[in-house]
């Protein structure tokens, strides 16, 4: 019953959360100065003062920005709970259609460096904390992995392997030649294209996991519980097992958090690389004043967060017994 009631308190709260979290989204890009359509409109040449007036009248109207801003929301939460993230001003395509196309490109990107740096960084940052030896020749290269803009190691991937030595490609997801389809051309193609924007977040990813977890196992290797052990003749690897079991948590917490942002795409990576993901998608709306398509991108930053924590709370019912014991006392 104490899982039950938590698990309920859970959902209001992240309903609540939620709510306010897309009212803030929807609400920010409008209280920005300056009109989208307006923006629109000064792009074109050769238009008098009265045919921008027409055309800005009609713009509004056939987006409804002529409203008021209650009326606005209003429409917006009807729109919402039907599944209508409404029309992109900028691209002139259903929002949901051009986040659809954009959003497998940054999973295919983010998913694997995000798990296979966290798990490889884990496992490094565990030995450095046991190991003086090898902490004292390794923690230098993390530090500076860690401390490297993610861009500036990708402009160095792509002048050194794609530039100078010619190896791999480095604009685009595939080669514009190509259509987008399962035969084995393309796919080849694509993974070519996909190594160097995977390998600039992948290697600078593994610093910063190996450094929280070298941190956290020195600090487990020190605390009460682990001497106690030492103290009634335990082995080595048993009490690195419980102090590993211990430091891994607020890593999960991290992984968690990251995955969730993975929608939000990596924006200076796919600017370097002209990588067709999320994250170039959301800056060329917030320049353009795109409402429609800015909240849409936000939203799907929001769901991804809130369900990336909801997860958390549950997975750590089965990783930390102490949380076990809380939710069964009530």
């Amino acid at each position: 019953m104490g899982f039950k009631n938590y698990l309920k308190r859970k959902i209001v709260v992240y309903l609540l959360t939620f709510f306010f979290a897309v009212t803030l989204n929807w609400l920010l890009p409008r209280l920005m100065p300056g009109n989208p359509i307006e923006i629109m409109i000064n792009s074109a040449l050769g238009l008098s003062p009265q045919e921008r007036q027409t055309l800005l009248q009609f713009y509004e109207e056939l987006y409804g920005l002529n409203k008021p801003l209650y009326a606005q929301f209003i429409s917006f939460w009807k729109s919402l709970l039907t599944g209508n993230l409404g029309y992109s001003i900028l691209y002139r395509a259903p929002v949901t259609d051009l986040i659809k196309h954009a959003l497998p490109y940054d999973i295919a990107i983010l998913l694997p460096a995000i798990v296979l740096s966290w798990i490889i960084g884990n496992w490094l940052g565990a030995l450095a904390g046991k190991n003086k030896k090898y902490d004292k020749y390794v923690m230098p290269l993390f530090y500076f992995l860690a401390s490297i803009p993610y861009f500036w190691f990708a402009m160095l991937l792509v002048y050194v392997v794609g530039v100078k030595l010619g190896w791999l490609p480095y604009q685009g997801a595939y080669s514009p030649d190509l259509v987008p389809s399962l035969s084995l051309t393309f796919i080849a193609d694509f993974l070519k294209h996909w190594i160097l924007p995977f390998l600039s977040l992948f290697i600078v990813m593994i610093g910063s996991w190996a450094i929280g977890m070298r941190n956290m196992i020195i600090y487990e290797l020190e605390a009460d519980y682990v001497r106690y052990l030492e103290a009634l003749g335990a082995s080595e690897k048993l009490m690195t097992k419980h102090a590993y079991r211990n430091a891994i948590l607020p890593q999960v917490t991290g992984l968690a958090l990251q995955l969730g942002l993975m929608v939000a795409g990596a924006i200076a990576t796919e600017i370097v690389f002209n990588y067709p993901g999320v994250g170039v998608l959301l800056m060329r709306a917030a320049l353009s004043q795109d409402y429609f398509l800015l909240q849409g991108g936000f939203l799907m930053i929001v769901i991804a967060v809130l369900v990336a924590n909801f997860v958390i709370d549950i997975v750590y019912a089965f990783i930390d017994p102490r949380v076990r014991v809380s939710y069964t006392e009530g």
